[in-house]
């Protein structure tokens, strides 16, 4: 059976720029893929196209591309990414040229339509920024299908760019769902680069980090099947818990939804092969929904933050002084939102400075820039000698940033263009999908809030009182990151562990919505949902609104909730003393 060797080589703008390279030298590919483009970054690539229509892609892609495309032809490896951003045209041109220039033939196509910012007003997404739309991978396929060696797209699905070279290579059609599903399961596990390999992954001490780690590769074989390894020599390491912290990142229920496919992700077995291989199994899909999702980004406003330093004894006095004078100071033009945080990072007795210190952050919005500009600034810095005992700063304030507001929407995929453009600018377009079902309802999740516990507060603790108080971390794994303004946690028990499926049912059984709540204070008011995943020994944890507005809105310390699941790992609670043997 053909098996297709898909590498990763981007898992977010910015990411690290030698990774191509690294990756067309390391070892045998036939695809090499990158993921460019999160929710965050189509709004910096639409202010981007803002100051000069001719931008808008990820511009670290044409670099990259540019100086290994004579490497990439030679060893006979095509590259596919959704790097095109708000201007796959202006992305692919710039390839061509540089091409050119170089003397290397590579035929460019791009795929395009996910655009809908011209039509907002017609499709009801009001003042929109950016509105992209979701396509699938069959657009990609066609280009390869024609004999593109490189394609770059607009927003396609993070997966796409993965399940696009094996819809070519293997010719499936649209209602092969199981083997869709499966290639949908290796682009999810590989999109976010090395977050598959050990980057951000709580069981780090048991892996090699003494060497930058490698990014990952799909192994797809025809039938649907997966193995997720990386090149030899690498650092970092492939095991049944690096692929599953990713398999659980960024996810909303058991079902994960695609303009191709629904992907039952409590179907997917997972097995250590051999060091640094794991297999992916039995992954089932289902019709893809007759909708697709639209990222919406919106001008919010313009917002400004300052963080005082509070040192010593007397801090919750210190500040709430502190907060009086810059209120007061405001007064005549307040702003349309000031938010106070106080980070307690002192501790008693310190042998060190910082370890007596606290900091206060203040942030503001409001629509008129001078509000948060200068009368913002002027308020905390001209309190400096007038204000509490060690007045200190972490850095002027400066003049306020404009920021953005995201939101999702939801079209039928028939509204929506999907489209090739060839290297000669013939263009094929791609029909939507003939069978689309709705979504299968989310499994009864018995730990659900939306106002009304399952459980009373006063049976939780009582559950959650017998047993060795220890971190939780000690027993569990933990992924965290953003969907919108919405943070997810997936939570598991490490493979490893010698009484796995006794210890994920006690996990089961215990992170409740109620206990969830305890353990992580700042989600106390908001609707939580918890969602079993007993194939991979692991829960997902929904927190609903813990970033407001999304990412680039938030006044969270951690905008993006990438450590949400490590906090929760740190808490203290009772775990049965025969799982911590």
């Amino acid at each position: 059976m053909r098996t297709l060797r898909v590498g990763n080589c981007s898992g977010f703008y910015g990411d690290r720029l030698s990774a191509m390279r690294e990756m067309l030298e390391g070892g045998e590919l036939d695809y090499l893929t990158g993921d460019y483009l999160a929710e965050l970054t189509m709004l910096i690539l639409g202010r981007d196209r803002m100051k000069d229509t001719d931008l808008g892609y990820a511009k670290t892609f044409l670099k990259q591309v540019t100086e290994n495309m004579a490497l990439a032809k030679e060893r006979g490896v095509r590259i596919v990414a959704n790097a095109g951003g708000l201007n796959p045209t202006g992305l692919a041109t710039a390839l061509r040229e540089a091409a050119a220039e170089q003397g290397v033939d590579v035929t460019v196509a791009h795929v395009e339509g996910d655009d809908l910012v011209a039509r907002s007003a017609e499709l009801g997404f009001g003042d929109a920024l950016t509105a992209n739309a979701y396509l699938g991978a069959f657009g990609i396929a066609e280009a390869l299908k024609a004999g593109a060696d490189i394609v770059v797209t607009g927003r396609v699905t993070d997966a796409s760019v993965v399940v696009g070279p094996a819809i070519a290579e293997f010719g499936w059609g649209r209602e092969d769902f199981d083997r869709l599903a499966g290639a949908v399961v290796a682009g999810h596990v590989i999109e976010c680069g090395a977050q598959a390999t050990g980057g951000n992954f709580s069981g780090f001490r048991d892996i090699d980090v003494s060497t930058p780690i490698g990014f990952p590769i799909a192994e797809i074989a025809q039938d649907g099947g997966v193995v997720i390894t990386k090149h030899a020599n690498t650092g970092g390491a492939v095991t049944v818990d690096t692929v599953t912290a990713q398999l659980v990142y960024e996810i909303q229920d058991e079902h994960y939804l695609n303009p191709d496919v629904v992907v039952d992700l409590t179907t997917i077995a997972l097995a250590q092969e051999s060091t640094d291989r794991v297999a992916i199994s039995g992954v089932r899909g289902f019709a893809p929904p007759p909708t697709t999702k639209v990222c919406l980004n919106a001008f919010g406003g313009f917002r400004n933050s300052v963080e005082f330093v509070l040192t010593g004894l007397d801090i919750d006095e210190k500040a709430a002084w502190l907060r009086r004078q810059i209120e007061s100071a405001l007064e005549a033009n307040p702003p349309a939102e000031l938010v106070w945080d106080l980070m307690r990072t002192d501790r008693p007795d310190p042998t060190t400075q910082p370890q007596a210190a606290a900091i206060l952050r203040c942030h503001v919005k409001d629509a008129d820039q001078n509000v948060v500009g200068r009368s913002f600034s002027g308020a905390a810095v001209e309190v400096g000698l007038a204000s509490y005992p060690g007045f200190t700063l972490t850095a002027p304030p400066g003049r306020g940033a404009p920021y953005g507001i995201y939101r999702a929407a939801y079209v039928p995929q028939a509204e929506v263009p999907h489209v090739v453009v060839h290297a000669d600018g013939s263009r094929t377009e791609i029909e939507p999908p003939a069978v689309t079902a709705d979504p299968p309802a989310p499994a009864p999740a018995p730990h659900f809030w939306n106002g009304i516990t399952s459980e009373t507060v006063d049976q939780a603790e009582s559950r959650t009182k017998s047993g060795r108080e220890e971190a939780l971390g000690r027993l569990v794994h933990a992924r965290s990151g953003d969907k919108g303004g919405n943070a997810n946690v997936g939570v598991w028990i490490p493979a490893t562990h010698p009484q796995r499926q006794k210890a994920y049912a006690w996990l089961e059984g215990f992170l409740t919505a109620e206990t969830v709540k305890q353990l992580l204070p700042e989600a106390a008011d908001l609707r939580i949902d918890v969602h079993p995943l007993p194939n991979l020994a692991g829960v997902n944890v929904l927190i609903h609104g813990l970033l407001g507005e999304g990412v680039a809105s938030s006044t969270r310390f951690d905008p993006q909730a990438k450590a949400v699941g490590e906090w929760l790992r740190a808490r203290v609670v009772p775990i049965p003393e025969e799982l911590l043997a």
